[in-house]
């Protein structure tokens, strides 16, 4: 089902639209608001707010962009109006930045128990704690894959501002994976 099809199913109180809308961009919901609220215990109840309002506004929707833009937007700002509410900082100084590594292996025992899910835990620990910013941009593209423009109309941020946070978050985890697992290293080289 394309969108317009769908916007004008839910429009008409069709439950399966609504259902089917969930269904189809949940991902990109439940990834948006996991990697930049990272308090569980919300992230449910965020995920859900998220829904009820793109339901609620979904007549306002022009078209002008993709569905799944207009809704990671909502999401976004939904996430943005959390994290203020809660008083967190939503911009970490990149000199301020350090990542954290408690509760992830040491090099020795990653030295030794080594295999791709402890390299998949170890990203994952490592991008959550990025700053939100870098967080969010990388999961919009590389987990939903969302090109550069969807981002930007997403987040609002500058075309610029995406490639830059995009090319920091990648360098801190690369950093961070040869920090915690320094055989990487060679293989984590870039090549200028």
């Amino acid at each position: 089902m394309d969108d317009a099809t769908l916007i004008e199913q839910v429009l008409a109180g069709n439950t399966h639209a609504n259902r089917f809308l969930i269904e189809k961009y949940k991902n990109l919901v439940w990834h948006m608001v996991l990697r930049m609220v990272s308090q569980q215990e919300d992230v449910e109840d965020l995920c859900q707010e998220v829904f009820l309002r793109v339901f609620k506004d979904i007549g306002k929707f022009r078209g002008e962009s993709k569905l799944s833009t207009w809704i990671g937007a909502i999401a976004y700002n939904m996430c943005i109006t959390y994290l203020r509410k809660k008083g967190k900082n939503l911009v970490v100084p990149v000199e301020d930045y350090t990542p954290v590594t408690a509760g992830m292996p040491s090099e020795d025992s990653a030295d030794k128990a080594f295999d791709k899910n402890n390299m998949k835990k170890i990203v994952h620990q490592i991008i959550e704690s990025l700053p939100v910013q870098y967080r969010t941009v990388i999961t919009l593209f590389y987990l939903e894959e969302l090109s550069y423009k969807e981002i930007e109309e997403i987040t609002g941020m500058p075309d610029g501002t995406i490639k830059s946070y995009l090319n920091r978050g990648r360098q801190a985890i690369r950093e961070g994976i040869i920090k915690l697992v320094p055989d990487m290293q060679p293989e984590l080289q870039v090549t200028k």
